[in-house]
């Protein structure tokens, strides 16, 4: 159950991060100035910051036409969600 608890707080972490990374990006877009690569934004995403990248696609209407960025985050949100579930019944 501890470390569930953990694997939450890592989540919800990277996940503000992720969120953070979305929004610089998309200020970085409208100014024309060097942006964010694609592969950081996949990769916080799938690999703890789903939320936080959906969340970033949606607020900051972000990214929302690839659908690419959508399978990840998806995709990320599942195995993320499977894991909490696994340790939580541990």
């Amino acid at each position: 159950m501890q470390t569930a608890v953990y694997v939450l707080i890592a989540y919800a972490v990277i996940s503000v991060v992720t969120f953070i990374l979305y929004g610089a990006d998309k200020a970085k877009a409208k100014r024309n100035a060097w942006r964010i690569p694609e592969k950081v934004l996949l990769g916080f995403s799938f690999l703890g910051g789903a939320v936080g990248g959906i969340l970033g696609m949606l607020l900051f209407r972000h990214k929302t036409k690839h659908w690419y960025f959508w399978v990840v985050n998806l995709l990320g949100l599942a195995w993320q969600a499977a894991l909490a579930i696994f340790l939580a019944t541990l």
